[in-house]
């Protein structure tokens, strides 16, 4: 599994004309799932995205999490992480889980930020064009991999 986390002032997600999802103050997850992945790697990055201290305390250093500062999370199924450019031109998706198995695990993830946190879990559509938006906040972009 692969997510690329935003910290962000706000952000939000578009399928058509329709907002799917929308945070102000949280993080952005951009979720790659590999054909490996189990609840194990779901477990071990949700758990480490709500404890990741990088919002900053009174004193500007990086010493809060997203739980800390009851702030949202907006997930959203990015299957392109796991392209493979290594060959011509045209990237490769084969590590990349089939549809049926990254959505299922997708959603296991959300279903793990809604039962183990209080904060306001946003999402895109799974498999749909989206349009995402985000005001980035330092900018703090980190990629978790498990």
């Amino acid at each position: 599994m692969k997510v690329v986390l935003q910290r962000v002032k706000s952000a939000s997600v578009k399928v058509g004309k329709e907002i799917t999802g929308a945070i102000d103050q949280g993080v952005l997850l951009l979720v790659g799932i590999h054909n490996d992945d189990t609840d194990e790697q779901i477990e071990w990055i949700c758990n480490k995205i709500i404890k990741l201290r990088i919002f900053e305390d009174d004193e500007g250093k990086m010493n809060r999490s997203v739980a800390d500062i009851n702030g949202g999370i907006l997930v959203v199924s990015q299957f392109t992480l796991y392209a493979d450019v290594k060959k011509g031109t045209r990237p490769g998706f084969s590590e990349a889980a089939d549809p049926g198995y990254a959505e299922e695990l997708y959603d296991r993830m959300i279903d793990y930020f809604e039962k183990h946190s209080d904060l306001n879990i946003q999402t895109g559509k799974f498999g749909a064009m989206m349009n995402v938006k985000l005001e980035n906040d330092g900018p703090v972009t980190i990629i978790l991999e498990k």
